[in-house]
C-alpha cells in the first residue's frame, strides 16, 4: 500500500449513516442512559469523536490497510493516555483504556489519535496552525522513536520508558493530581458513613448505591475474577472483604454499559480498596478485521490481556470475570489515575503532550508488534507523516460535520 494512500478519505463511500451505526452499537446498553450518552457525544465534536468509534472504525474498513499488525488500543485519543499506580508503587504514565483493543493494522491508531489532537486542540480553543503543529509533533515523535526501537535489542524495547515526563508541563500535572487520587480521597468522595456503616452516596443517574440481588450477583462474581490474577496477587486480594456495592456512569463511548463498584475493606477502615467491575462489548474493530487467533469468549479478558500486551506495566488488580452472562473487566477504581483536562491546555502544552502520546502509542505498537516492520513501511522520508497528517485533517472536519448532523436529530426530538 503506497505511503500516500493513507492520506485518503472519501465520506462517498460510505454506505451506512453515523447515526445509524452508533444506534447499533447502543443494542444491549442500559435503555435510561442512551439519552445521557448522546448528549455527552452532542457537546463538542471531540466529544462526538470520543463515543464513535463504530463509525471510524466502518469508516477505515472502507480503504485497504498496511496489514502490519500490533495490539491496537483501539480507542487512541489524548483523553485515553494518564497516569496510574503500578505493582511497586511507583505512578505509571501511559496509556490506560482499552475497551476497544484488538490486534489489527498499525496505522489505525495512528490515525485516530492524530484526529483526537486536532479535535482536543480546537476545543481547547487552540487556533488551528497551533493544532497542526501538534499534530506533526506526534508524528515525529512516533516515527522516530519506532525507528529507535527497530534497532534495538528485543528486551530493550520491552522494559522502555520515558523518562522526561515529570519535566513536561502537562504530564507533570496529571502526575500531581495522580498523586492525589487516593483509596482515601476516594473514600470521602463516593461514600458516607451511616447508621448502618459505610455506604456509596447516592447522585443519579451517575451514581447510585444497589443491594439485592444485582448486588449478590456482583459479589458472586468475585471468586472468578480471582482466579485471572496472579497467584501471588489472590493473596493480597483475599484479606479484603466487600462492605457496599454501587452502580457508576463512566466515560463517554462506555456510557451505558453497566459498571459496578465495589468498596472493600483491608486492614481496617483506614485501609479502603475501590474496585471496577466494568462491562466490556465486543471491540467495535473486530466485524472489519478477520482473526487468525480466536479470541477469548469473555470479552473482559480481551481487555485485559490487550491492556498487558502494550503497557510497561498494568494495574496489579487487573483481571476478568463475568456476570450475568456478560463479560467484564476488573480493575481498581481511582488508584491514583488521572488523564489530561484538555480545557486547560495551551498551544505549547498541546504539543508537548501529543509528543507524549507519539511516543506512548509507538512504544505499545513495539512491545505488541514488529518495530522493525513499522519502521520499514514509514521508511526514513516524509511521505508517511504527511499522508497522516492530510487524513486527520480530512477526517477532523468530517467528525465535525458528523457531530452537526447528531445535534441536530437531537434537537428534533
Amino acid at each position: 500500500m503506497p505511503r500516500t494512500d493513507l492520506a485518503h478519505w472519501n465520506p462517498e463511500a460510505r454506505k451506512r449513516s453515523p447515526l445509524h451505526l452508533l444506534n447499533e452499537s447502543t443494542h444491549g446498553r442500559v435503555p435510561s442512559l442512551i439519552k445521557l450518552k448522546n448528549e455527552r457525544m452532542a457537546s463538542s465534536p471531540f466529544g462526538f469523536f470520543r463515543g464513535a468509534v463504530p463509525v471510524m472504525a466502518y469508516d477505515l474498513s472502507l480503504s485497504p490497510h498496511t496489514g502490519i499488525v500490533n495490539q491496537l488500543c483501539g480507542d487512541a485519543h489524548v483523553q485515553n493516555l494518564g497516569a496510574y499506580e503500578g505493582p511497586d508503587g511507583r505512578l505509571i504514565f501511559d496509556i490506560n483504556d482499552f475497551d476497544e483493543t484488538l490486534r489489527g493494522p498499525f496505522e489505525w491508531d495512528v490515525k485516530r489519535m492524530a484526529t483526537s489532537i486536532l479535535l482536543a486542540g480546537d476545543a481547547a480553543g487552540i487556533k488551528a496552525g497551533g493544532c497542526g503543529d501538534a499534530v506533526s509533533l506526534f508524528l515525529a515523535a512516533y516515527c522516530e522513536l519506532m525507528e529507535r526501537f527497530s534497532r534495538m535489542p528485543i528486551l530493550e524495547v520491552a522494559r522502555f520508558q520515558v523518562r522526561r515526563l515529570a519535566r513536561i508541563a502537562p504530564v507533570s500535572k496529571i502526575l500531581r493530581k495522580a498523586q492525589r487520587a487516593t483509596p482515601l480521597s476516594s473514600l470521602e468522595r463516593l461514600t458516607e458513613e451511616t447508621s448502618k456503616g459505610r455506604v456509596f452516596k447516592s447522585n443519579p443517574p451517575l451514581l447510585r448505591p444497589i443491594q439485592g440481588r444485582t448486588a449478590r450477583l456482583v459479589l458472586e462474581s468475585l471468586p472468578a475474577y480471582t482466579e485471572s490474577l496472579l497467584p501471588e496477587r489472590r493473596h493480597f486480594f483475599a484479606q479484603f472483604r466487600p462492605i457496599a456495592v454501587a452502580f457508576k456512569v463512566v466515560g463517554t463511548g462506555s456510557v451505558g454499559l453497566r459498571d459496578y463498584c465495589v468498596l472493600m475493606e483491608g486492614n481496617g477502615a483506614g485501609d479502603p480498596l475501590f474496585l471496577q467491575i466494568k462491562e466490556e462489548a465486543g471491540s467495535a474493530w473486530l466485524r472489519y478485521l478477520p482473526q487468525a487467533i480466536p479470541l477469548p469468549e469473555n470479552e473482559g479478558q480481551r481487555t485485559a490481556e490487550g491492556q498487558r500486551a502494550m503497557q510497561l506495566s498494568s494495574d496489579p488488580l487487573l483481571g476478568w470475570t463475568r456476570l450475568d452472562g456478560r463479560g467484564y473487566l476488573v480493575r481498581q477504581l481511582n488508584d491514583h489515575k488521572a488523564a489530561v483536562d484538555i480545557r486547560t491546555l495551551k498551544a505549547a502544552g498541546l504539543g508537548a503532550y501529543a509528543t507524549v502520546c507519539g511516543e506512548m502509542l509507538a512504544r505499545g505498537h513495539a512491545r505488541s508488534g514488529d518495530a522493525r516492520a513499522i519502521a520499514g513501511y514509514i521508511g526514513n522520508g516524509t511521505r508517511f507523516k504527511q499522508a497522516m497528517h492530510g487524513f486527520a485533517s480530512a477526517y477532523a472536519a468530517q467528525t465535525v460535520a458528523d457531530w452537526k448532523v447528531l445535534v441536530s436529530h437531537q434537537l428534533k426530538k
